[in-house]
């Protein structure tokens, strides 16, 4: 199911699509819950929605959502190799752009990114999507 069936853009994804029958809230997990409401910030916040995703042809997409889940991999006591992140972080994307918070927060982050590459490639094989 594309995110654009998950409701109108004003209303939680999450509330859509339980609203709908398309899921039973029972049957998510809060991760999942957060994951599709990081999507719809994204999406209504910050302007990001497919039109504006399909632009990502550079994979930048999935690349600021390694970034993240690997910011949210660190652990201060082991060696981390220097600059990683700023070798990863999508060059067509300004550093302002980069927020990491906390662990749990980077990996919604992270997930939600990836579903916006994912969804966008899909529109690829599929433009009625």
């Amino acid at each position: 199911m594309s995110y654009e069936a998950w409701g109108e853009p004003d209303d939680s994804p999450f509330e859509a699509a339980a609203e709908a029958g398309w899921l039973n809230p029972d049957d998510i997990s809060k991760a999942m819950i957060d994951v599709m409401n990081e999507r719809d910030r994204q999406w209504n916040d910050e302007g990001f929605d497919p039109d504006h995703d399909n632009t990502h042809t550079d994979a930048s997409l999935a690349r600021a959502g390694a970034c993240y889940a690997l910011k949210a991999s660190e652990n201060p006591t082991q060696y981390q190799p220097p600059g990683l992140i700023s070798i990863l972080w999508p060059n067509s994307w300004s550093w302002g752009w980069w927020k990491p918070k906390d662990r749990r927060r980077d990996l919604v982050r992270a997930a939600a990114l990836i579903i916006a590459e994912i969804e966008r490639l899909d529109r690829l094989q599929d433009p009625k999507r």
